[in-house]
């Protein structure tokens, strides 16, 4: 089935529909985003918005180094005692494992999770967000994206190998079990925290050297050794997310939810992802780092609907909310419960299998078979087979069968999420200038330290910007944890600075500096890189053509439903002509008050994500360069996706562009003019006229004067 499209009449109604029947493989989330088709990639996590990492299949064996050999260490690996922990358990009685995979997820395929659910960090070591462990009885095995090789190095000890995933001869996790496991081994998985998708595809892959997928519902291997250490799960309560920002009440977006269940032939959907529980339902949460989302289930039916959370989480407030929205409330833990009991009702279940973990569709299905076994089917024997529990959609008809089927297809809440709607999109501007008046008061702040050989550390930067944030009106956290990098730490794509071990700031080097702010109203994104001293002809080379393509795309003119992968190659050009690169997407979706990467869209050298680009998307424009042990460069704002008028229309199309959010001054001392065309020079001007004319007004004082000096125009070609 394709990717859904969405229309918006008015603030109080809400339309989504799918535009084909056939459904398109795609990645949803992703800091600088990755998308994906199934035949060419393998999920190193789990979910549809879970990294996916592009891989070269080889045939042969395939060996990769160690990260002890890459930091040429020489002694034995010592001890390691979670490996030997986690690998006693594999014989454990109603275990009887040869290998366990770790991946990086929560069980509702989030980017971002609870401490408490870091199990993949927990075990390696490796605090990336993406990646996934595998550990065999006598081998670990961790893999990881391009953005996270140098940290990788860094955190793993000797007894784990490092597979650069993406790199040339670097197997995918199942490929990589077939090779080191001898024939019929049987292979551990929790499948709570491995969407229904993720689980197939391995349990095909790992099926040809006749090994066996174990799902071990009753206990996650890692929580077992954790143990005490393991911080609580989160409580913070709910809060209502205030239809000024929202834009549509939840009656009218339930109503027009079960408009698409009806369509569909389907009378409940289960939604796992948070984030869309929590757009749904106009509420916002705490559980989560950097998110403001709950840990919950939603289950909404054609009469009704069933938010599963921990009651010690919904405030008086935000239980009238719901209560007059027709939702009520179950606990976190009886979801499987529920699952079963509408199969067992005959039920017709949505279940989105790209993001709803395997325990709860495997639940769904064996609850199928029951209900069949019960009528006494003549087709029971058919029942192992899924086609035969399965509402077809392929070509858009259906087979009707006795008894429940389940429905799978995309989340049609992802789409609509997707296109903001008029009070989400002035609620992302507004926030926007705040911020950029706090930048602003930032940057002005530090350079002044550093002009007076101030030492600062790269934390203590980090920790004054969020300072700077949140004195701004409806600020509540960061939107991911901030990425300052100076120097060789700039090269590390998402580097996290650590108080025990990082840079003093200075001004002979480059200055990466990533962050973002959740704001009542909205979240925000920006990537500035600075000098405060004299950079290099190499270094201003490359800032100047990571420029060059970051103003290409925010240019862009192009038809409607383009996928972001055609625009990807405008932000990579000028690097690829003195052949450069950088190792990540360009452009990845951004909630609206939500998670800071959010999909079904995103701009990508990968080419398997067809969603098309509708106005009212925001997306990111973040090209970069990066030079491994000396310095890195991004250069990042927001965008909304927004209609353009062309002279002509060709096909009765209509074409789109962008509309900048982000308001910040870009350094011009970085840039070599010489590179530059009059037209370059001629859009820099201007967003430096924009950024003064739009923050000005909110400054005063030496940020001010900062925000002046560093708008002026630079002089034309």
């Amino acid at each position: 089935m394709g990717a859904a499209s969405v229309s918006v009449a008015s603030p109080h109604a809400l339309s989504i529909s799918f535009s084909t029947p056939f459904r398109a493989r795609c990645i949803r989330f992703l800091s600088l985003s990755v998308p994906f088709f199934r035949t060419q990639q393998s999920i190193i996590s789990t979910g549809t918005r879970i990294l996916p990492l592009t891989v070269v299949r080889n045939s042969g064996s395939i060996r990769a180094r160690p990260s002890s050999e890459l930091r040429k260490k020489a002694e034995d690996p010592k001890p390691d005692e979670k490996l030997r922990a986690l690998r006693d358990l594999f014989s454990r009685p109603g275990i009887g494992i040869d290998a366990y995979i770790i991946p990086s997820q929560d069980a509702h395929q989030s980017e971002f999770i609870a401490e408490c659910f870091m199990r993949r960090a927990y075990i390696t070591g490796f605090t990336g967000s993406a990646g996934t462990a595998v550990v065999t009885k006598d081998k670990a095995a961790l893999w990881t994206d391009g953005r996270y090789f140098l940290q990788a190095e860094k955190q793993l000890n000797s007894n784990w190998v490092l597979m650069r995933a993406g790199n040339f001869g670097v197997p995918t996790t199942s490929e990589w079990l077939n090779d080191v496991l001898a024939p019929g081994c049987k292979i551990g998985i929790d499948p709570f925290l491995f969407s229904s998708d993720a689980a197939e595809e391995l349990k095909e892959v790992i099926s040809k050297k006749n090994h066996e997928l174990v799902y071990l519902y009753d206990c996650n291997l890692v929580d077992e050794i954790w143990k005490d250490s393991n911080p609580k799960p989160p409580m913070k309560p709910l809060r209502v997310h205030d239809i000024r920002y929202a834009g549509i009440d939840v009656l009218s977006k339930l109503s027009s939810l079960r408009s698409e269940l009806v369509e569909a032939g389907s009378t409940a959907i289960v939604i796992s992802m948070l984030d869309e529980v929590a757009w749904l339902l106009n509420v916002r949460g705490n559980d989560v780092p950097h998110s403001p989302v709950a840990y919950a289930y939603l289950i909404v039916e054609i009469s009704g609907a069933k938010l599963f959370i921990e009651n010690t989480k919904v405030t008086q407030e935000v239980m009238s909310h719901l209560k007059d929205s027709g939702v009520e409330l179950r606990p976190y833990g009886a979801i499987l419960s529920e699952i079963e009991s509408l199969a067992a009702q005959g039920a017709n279940v949505w279940l989105d299998t790209s993001s709803v973990n395997a325990a709860i569709v495997s639940a769904y299905k064996s609850a199928c078979y029951r209900y069949l076994g019960r009528l006494g089917n003549t087709n029971k024997s058919k029942a192992g087979r899924d086609k035969s529990v399965t509402i077809q959609t392929w070509g858009g008809s259906n087979i009707p069968i006795e008894g429940p089927a389940g429905v799978y297809r995309v989340s049609p809440v992802t789409q609509a999420k997707a296109v903001k709607n008029h009070a989400e999109i002035e609620g992302m501007q507004n926030s926007h200038l705040r911020d950029a008046a706090a930048l602003a008061e930032f940057w002005a702040w530090l350079e002044q330290e550093i002009l007076s050989s101030v030492e600062l550390t790269e934390v203590e930067v980090a920790d004054k910007l969020h300072e700077f944030r949140a004195k701004q009106a409806g600020f509540l956290d960061t939107s991911f944890d901030t990425i300052s990098g100076y120097g060789a730490n700039g090269a590390i794509i998402h580097y996290k600075p650590d108080p025990k071990n990082c840079s003093v700031m200075g001004d002979k080097n480059l200055f990466l500096l990533d962050s973002g702010g959740q704001y009542v109203d909205g979240t925000t994104d920006i990537t500035r890189t600075v000098h405060f001293g004299q950079p290099t002809l190499r270094q201003k080379e490359c800032f100047t053509r990571v420029l060059q393509g970051h103003i290409a795309l925010d240019q862009a003119v192009f038809p409607e439903n383009t996928p972001g992968f055609v625009l990807d190659v405008l932000a990579r050009s000028f690097l690829w002509k003195i052949g450069l690169d950088y190792r990540h997407g360009t452009g990845h979706g951004v909630g609206a008050a939500l998670n800071v990467h959010e999909g079904p869209q995103s701009i990508s050298f990968r080419y398997g994500n067809m969603t098309g680009l509708q106005k009212g998307m925001i997306i990111s424009n973040e090209p970069g360069y990066y030079e491994d042990h000396s310095f890195g460069i991004r250069i990042e704002n927001l965008l909304c996706v927004k209609e353009v008028d062309t002279p002509n229309c060709f096909g009765g199309i209509g074409f789109l562009g962008f509309e900048k959010l982000t308001f910040v001054p870009i350094q011009s001392k970085m840039i070599n003019l010489s590179l530059l065309s009059s037209d370059e020079i001629n859009w820099l001007n201007d967003y430096h006229s924009q950024v003064w004319e739009k923050v000005s007004p909110l400054l005063d004082g030496s940020a001010l004067q900062w925000l002046r000096e560093n708008t002026q125009p630079l002089p034309a070609a």
